[in-house]
């Protein structure tokens, strides 16, 4: 299953270098720094997370929207909280 991963994996970024690549906004950008004199090197980085789902877990339904609190805090739900985690974000637990 890890080279199926890979694979996804070596899709999603070209996925994402072909839609750079396809973006007339992009492109004009750059022209308009280049007649400028300017030389420009795009360096992106992207911080892309796994995790496997646990089978026996219940299935959160991520469409339905976050539930505030009557404090006006957002209720993160388990799969948020991993996925800020993740990108090494903390938030304040809801007390």
């Amino acid at each position: 299953m890890e080279e199926r991963l890979k694979s996804l994996m070596q899709d999603l970024g070209n996925a994402i270098n072909e839609s750079l690549s396809d973006s007339e906004r992009i492109a004009e950008a750059i022209g308009e720094i280049k007649r400028a004199g300017y030389d420009v090197f795009l360096v992106l980085e992207a911080t892309i997370g796994f995790n496997k789902r646990d089978e026996d877990a219940p299935e959160e339904d991520m469409a339905e929207p976050r539930e505030i609190g009557a404090s006006g805090r957002v209720r993160f739900t388990t799969q948020d909280q991993r996925f800020l985690k993740a990108l090494r974000i903390t938030a304040d637990e809801e007390v």
